[in-house]
């Protein structure tokens, strides 16, 4: 569902999708996924490591950044800011950031000084101790703490 936002200011926006450390297909997707829904965008601002889309659905953007989560593997944080109010009701604008693990799906990883295969990467990523040994669902705040193990 496009909501309409005929009349707006042109540089009207309800939510900033941020993507950093990213590949160049994560920001090929997103950039897709907006064109496709129709999705009015304010502006474009290119960081030192990433963009910030200003994005008139604050609906929608959420929405991609999960799906960005499921497909790319990631660590997704979404706040809130209250803008002003209408009409008595209060208006928030919402940040939607996207940062990509730096390993993925069948990568094998140190974590904690051992060695794991990453077998999903979702809402957690899941990991399994090498040889075959327990499995771990770790948040992504721990994804700074595990490194992509040496190509052979």
């Amino acid at each position: 569902m496009v909501r309409s936002t005929l009349g707006k200011h042109p540089l009207y926006f309800e939510a900033i999708l941020q993507l950093r450390d990213v590949s160049s297909a994560v920001i090929k997707y997103a950039e897709q996924e907006i064109r496709h829904n129709l999705i009015p965008l304010a502006k474009t601002v290119t960081t030192s490591n990433g963009q910030d889309y200003y994005l008139a659905d604050s609906k929608f953007t959420k929405a991609l950044g999960k799906r960005l989560q499921q497909e790319f593997g990631g660590q997704l944080l979404l706040t809130a800011s209250l803008y002003g109010q209408k009409e008595g009701k209060e208006i928030y604008r919402i940040t939607v950031l996207f940062r990509q693990a730096s390993f993925q799906k069948r990568d094998t990883v140190f974590y904690r000084g051992e060695e794991y295969k990453v077998l999903a990467m979702g809402k957690e990523i899941v990991v399994q101790k090498l040889p075959a040994g327990k499995k771990l669902h770790l948040k992504y705040k721990e994804m700074g703490k595990i490194r992509k193990a040496p190509a052979l």
